[in-house]
């Protein structure tokens, strides 16, 4: 309960930390214990995927990101669709924010330029698509290559 207490968990995710902090747990015992947990809405992967994509958002990361970790964590596929949508516009607006915090100082951005390919690795590694990526760098910063046109 301590654990329910501070976050929400995915069924999976909470039992991986009680067998690693309890090691002589029976797992069929456990199953069965968290079963009850989820029947009495204790713990639900839904309440947990619901919080964790709101959290994750809140943070700067994108779809590919968050449905990755999600699927990491045990989260069913379904439930994962329901609260997680690859057409939401918040993408565009979050993908926006992270890319003007990158390139605050610069005016201009070449294309293919060290900070250029930076900001694409970087923005790939937070779970945003190619298109998210130069959609908000076209909006943040004047790229300047007549050869992209």
């Amino acid at each position: 309960m301590d654990f329910l207490a501070r976050r929400e968990h995915s069924f999976f995710e909470l039992k991986q930390k009680l067998l690693i902090k309890y090691p002589g747990l029976v797992p069929i015992k456990l199953d069965l214990a968290l079963n009850q947990l989820q029947s009495e809405n204790l713990l639900s992967d839904e309440r947990f995927a619901e919080s964790y994509i709101r959290y994750r958002k809140s943070k700067g990361f994108g779809y590919l990101h968050i449905k990755a970790n999600l699927g990491s964590r045990r989260v069913h596929h379904l439930i994962i669709a329901k609260y997680l949508y690859i057409d939401d516009a918040d993408w565009e607006k979050i993908a926006l924010e992270l890319v003007r915090k990158k390139v605050r100082d610069q005016s201009q951005i070449q294309y293919g330029s060290k900070s250029y390919r930076n900001i694409i690795r970087f923005m790939k590694s937070r779970g945003f698509t190619i298109n998210e990526t130069i959609k908000a760098l076209d909006q943040t910063t004047i790229i300047s290559n007549t050869s992209m046109k």
